[in-house]
């Protein structure tokens, strides 16, 4: 095991009653899990967000924290959280990095695995 490492894992889903098909307006929602499974606290700084739409149109997003916070998470701690975004077109994905400063003053990045969002299918 790593001093520093975090599993991140990532809900999604596609918000209907937000969402205006018919003049490309996707709405989207997210539920992140941070856990820190490493051996050192550490605490989450900042966020970088790549948004790709099906049309390769590309969103980048930086930001301190997540949702108003920078969690400080003990070995073991998780942090979860939700928010969402929006796509011209119906399917997309996102990815990222998550900027952290560990107790002991070490500066590193966790890597947002990347995840797909998309409407359910639906049958005809």
């Amino acid at each position: 095991m790593s001093a520093y490492d975090f599993a991140i894992t990532v809900k999604t889903q596609y918000l209907a009653d937000q969402s205006s098909p018919d003049r490309s307006h996707y709405v989207f929602a997210y539920t992140i899990s941070i856990k820190n499974t490493g051996s050192v606290a550490a605490q989450l700084i900042s966020r970088h967000w790549v948004i790709l739409d099906a049309a390769n149109k590309t969103q980048e997003v930086r930001g301190l924290g997540v949702v108003g916070h920078q969690p400080l998470l003990q070995p073991g701690e998780q942090f979860e959280y939700s928010s969402g975004t929006q796509l011209g077109t119906a399917q997309g994905s996102m990815t990222g990095e998550y900027f952290f400063v560990a107790e002991d003053g070490h500066r590193f990045e966790v890597t947002i695995p990347e995840f797909l969002l998309s409407p359910p299918r639906t049958l005809h």
